[in-house]
């Protein structure tokens, strides 16, 4: 198999016509799908008062739109493969668009919950298509600083989608509560529509490679085999059906690797998962995000719950992890090369150190400041080391032509990790767990994670 050029030395990137016009539109839809993420936490708990949602049924609002997304991103990979990633990209942005209008317009949380699946849907055909650009249309350094700059963007997303859905439900503007979180897409998204049909490149097909919708189908029943008892669990006292799903869904894991040993076209190709460091990234980047999910989910919960803060208030707390996040993947590049594997690995301590201040922060059922801000940063910078610099170690090793399934693994690991630390940790904050007990979960779940990035370390 033929290595990617390294992403640690210099190289000239790939110079295609608008490739500056190339980043700056495929990022922007990638911040508006994590915005959709973290815009809608901070209003969970108004959207919850009126439309009189379960706990169950808040968790399923924010992770619906998480589970359908990371069930179709490989297919979305698939598919941009096969038809051309410019098509897929505007096809998903389009369906994103018209379901968060439909969201916007929802009057009942079973619709709200119908409408974020389409909108995950509409994700999954957009997402995958930027970091499957990012691969085949730079090199070596321009590389590394286009994945610098999706990591910053995923950060910069979560941070404003924290502080605009503080923002906009506060506001109540024209009396619609909560609603301008999910309409506030629609013009972004309509605008990106005409620059991104006009501006990006049109590049043809990859590769015709068939659907596999058997694996589709195996995957999707096993995750949500294990997500919903997860959800619904706590408050139906876990009942017997919950167990036997989850069971069930250890068992349909195991016929998922069987059928995709038989399928001529895998979801994921052995060669990818073969490729040096690919496995440990993806075990780090998963439970990397299940700490990531959980805290926003747990922690929003507090803030505005036990505390009592405003969405605005609670949206403003979450600056310091973020911005740190973000200050760490603009800057590792600065390491020398041959330490930045090691920096891989401390950073997750340097996680959970951050974790755990923040869980001594909160021991005392106030704010804990100024220690909660200092924690939060150190918890940001942690895993601001780790992100771009997994991504960038993992991709260096994949073929130019497995591009789109490499992508598709990626984002969509990242994103069932965050739906399983939803529906784990919120379960466990739902359930009666303290915020100080979150934390230290928190902290060995990055520590945890740390372990499976030990074979990076090898060069």
């Amino acid at each position: 198999m033929t290595a990617l050029p390294t992403t640690e030395a210099p190289a000239a990137p790939v110079a295609p016509p608008r490739v500056p016009w190339l980043l700056t539109v495929i990022l922007t839809g990638q911040f508006m799908a994590i915005l959709d993420v973290s815009i809608v936490n901070v209003a969970s708990p108004v959207i919850r008062s009126d439309l009189g949602a379960s706990g169950s049924g808040l968790q399923m609002i924010i992770s619906g739109y998480t589970i359908a997304y990371a069930m179709l991103l490989i297919t979305g990979a698939r598919l941009g493969g096969r038809y051309g990633g410019r098509r897929l990209f505007l096809y998903g942005l389009a369906g994103f668009t018209a379901a968060s209008l439909a969201c916007g317009l929802a009057v009942s949380a079973e619709q709200l919950i119908a409408f974020r699946l389409l909108q995950g849907a509409g994700a999954a055909l957009m997402v995958p298509q930027v970091l499957s650009m990012i691969q085949t249309n730079f090199e070596g350094a321009a590389r590394a600083r286009a994945l610098s700059l999706y990591a910053t963007v995923i950060s910069g997303a979560a941070v404003i989608g924290q502080v605009l859905g503080g923002v906009l439900v506060s506001a109540d503007l024209f009396g619609t509560a909560w609603r301008p979180v999910f309409l506030v897409n629609v013009p972004i998204g309509l605008g990106l529509l005409v620059v991104g049909a006009r501006l990006l490149p049109s590049g043809g097909p990859q590769r015709h490679r068939p659907l596999d919708l058997p694996g589709l189908v195996t995957l999707s029943l096993a995750v949500s085999l294990l997500v919903v008892p997860l959800v619904l669990g706590h408050e139906q006292d876990w009942p017997l059906w919950g167990w036997l799903s989850m069971a069930a869904s250890v068992a349909l894991v195991g016929v998922f690797v069987l059928v995709e040993r038989r399928a001529s076209a895998p979801l994921v190709p052995s060669r990818v998962l073969k490729a040096r460091g690919v496995i440990p990234s993806v075990l780090a980047v998963f439970g990397m995000m299940t700490v990531y999910g959980g805290f926003l989910f747990s922690f929003a919960q507090y803030l505005q719950g036990t505390l009592g803060d405003s969405p605005l208030q609670a949206g403003l707390t979450f600056i310091p992890s973020a911005v740190a996040f973000a200050a760490a993947s603009l800057n590792w590049r600065r390491v020398p090369e041959r330490l930045r594997r090691r920096m891989v690995v401390a950073s997750f301590a340097v996680a959970a150190l951050g974790y755990l201040g923040m869980a001594v922060a909160l021991s005392g059922g106030d704010h804990g400041q100024p220690l909660l801000s200092i924690a939060q940063a150190v918890a940001g910078f942690g895993l601001g080391g780790v992100f771009s610099p997994v991504l960038a170690i993992a991709l260096t090793h994949v073929a130019p032509e497995d591009a789109p399934d490499a992508s598709g693994l990626f984002v969509m690991v990242t994103q069932l990790g965050q739906v399983v630390g939803v529906a784990t940790l919120g379960t466990l904050y739902l359930s009666g767990g303290s915020i100080t007990n979150i934390g230290v979960t928190l902290a060995a779940t990055v520590l945890a994670a740390g372990l499976c990035s030990l074979p990076l370390l090898r060069r």
